[in-house]
């Protein structure tokens, strides 16, 4: 397919009435076309692996194309140009926690996470959280190391207050959390010395992590 049939099969799946509710939830809806993500996906599997075509979905500007582009993107042809310029141009949350899958399957993604941890734009911040959470749930031969090495970029961005950042941050502590056993009580530790740091953004993610790394459904499901 190429881009022109693909944003034609976005388009005919479109429902313009889903916008408001996107808009709701934070979702900047200038260019979008009101598109399910499961729907999204079916285009995408239609589409198949295709680095070309990502990047030309992605020039489109239009919010499902780009959407699109992260799940048809080949993670090894993936180049840091090009993760820093498409990082750059995110606006949303939902487009942004897309894009991490992608750049966390990539050969700089850890390096990647480690740079963008610190960085000002509030959307390239959150994508280096959000890498880390989706690592810790497909990283299946991760060591423990690597996200014990990750708490000490969760405390330091736990100062920031802008929404985005503070549920990305909080996002990955918990499922760092939700790993093992040992990175469970390492999460919960992490959880409780932000909450002493008493600012109100560290308030609210150590809380938000400790509210679900301390039910008893997650403490059953923990692997060992």
């Amino acid at each position: 397919m190429d881009v022109d049939a693909v944003v034609a099969a976005l388009k005919d799946r479109a429902d313009p009435s889903r916008k408001p509710g996107m808009a709701r939830v934070g979702i900047d809806v200038s260019r979008a076309f009101g598109v399910s993500v499961p729907d999204i996906r079916a285009v995408a599997k239609r589409c198949g692996t295709d680095h070309d075509l990502a990047l030309e979905l992605w020039a489109t500007g239009i919010h499902e194309a780009r959407m699109l582009a992260t799940l048809v993107a080949d993670p090894g042809a993936v180049r840091a140009d090009e993760m820093e310029g498409w990082a750059r141009e995110i606006s949303s949350w939902d487009l942004c926690d897309l894009a991490a899958d992608l750049f966390g399957r990539t050969p700089s993604g850890r390096s990647t996470i480690r740079a963008w941890a610190r960085r000002p734009e509030g959307f390239v911040k959150r994508c280096a959280f959000s890498m880390i959470a989706r690592r810790a749930v497909w990283a299946k031969d991760a060591p423990d190391r690597e996200f014990i090495g990750y708490l000490p970029l969760i405390r330091r961005a736990s100062a920031d207050p802008r929404n985005e950042v503070k549920k990305g941050v909080s996002w990955a502590l918990r499922q760092i959390g939700k790993r093992n056993r040992s990175l469970h009580a390492a999460a919960v530790d992490e959880a409780e010395r932000i909450l002493l740091l008493a600012t109100p953004p560290a308030r609210w993610i150590a809380r938000d992590a400790l509210r679900e790394l301390g039910s008893e459904k997650t403490r059953s499901r923990l692997p060992d």
